[in-house]
């Protein structure tokens, strides 16, 4: 009987860590169904979903190697130029909350696998967020830079041009830096499509 009890524990401690691993799945393995309207929140949250796809696929299986790649003794490394898509990443997520983005110095340093999973994360909830807002919700969102007492407030539009548009241009920098470095994206991902074939 008592083997019985602990047969059958084994069993569904096993299924819950199976069932635990699926719904701990990074995010934007692939681009979400697309929306049935473009409201302003719906095109800005698919401007993101994109992103994310990008960021997915781009930081899928780096090596040690890849992230010490630098293309110049002067510029920013792999792994550098990931911490700011990250740091943006927060801003985007910020932006329809209307929170401050507050430059830390003694924020903990995150490993290569925190760093993309949060950044994976603060993109996903940042999309969630904007999904199906009206052009009058958007309006009222700011991005807002906090240093002490001093606070500077933009309206959303510079979300847009700014960490948004950016962050897109960092992740095509990942790309062109691992094929340098002779790890090569893989070759079936479609941003077009949004989905990678086998």
């Amino acid at each position: 009987m008592k083997i019985l009890a602990f047969i059958t524990f084994l069993s569904v401690t096993q299924i819950m860590l199976c069932q635990n691993s699926e719904t701990m799945q990074l995010p934007y393995k692939q681009i979400p169904g697309y929306p049935e309207d473009f409201t302003s929140g719906n095109v800005i949250s698919r401007f993101i979903d994109g992103l994310g796809y990008r960021y997915y696929w781009a930081t899928e299986g780096l090596t040690k190697e890849d992230l010490n790649y630098t293309p110049s003794t002067d510029g920013r490394t792999m792994l550098q130029t990931l911490q700011h898509i990250y740091d943006l990443s927060k801003g985007i997520l910020n932006a329809p909350q209307n929170l401050p983005n507050i430059r830390n110095e003694n924020q903990p340093e995150l490993n290569f696998g925190e760093l993309r999973k949060q950044t994976l994360l603060n993109l996903k909830k940042a999309s969630a967020l904007l999904s199906g807002k009206s052009a009058e919700d958007v309006s009222t969102y700011k991005v807002i830079f906090q240093s002490g007492d001093n606070k500077r407030e933009f309206p959303y539009w510079n979300m847009i041009n700014g960490q948004i548009s950016d962050a897109i241009y960092h992740v095509g920098q990942i790309v062109s830096f691992r094929r340098s470095s002779g790890n090569p994206m893989n070759p079936k991902v479609s941003v077009f499509i949004g989905k990678t074939g086998r």
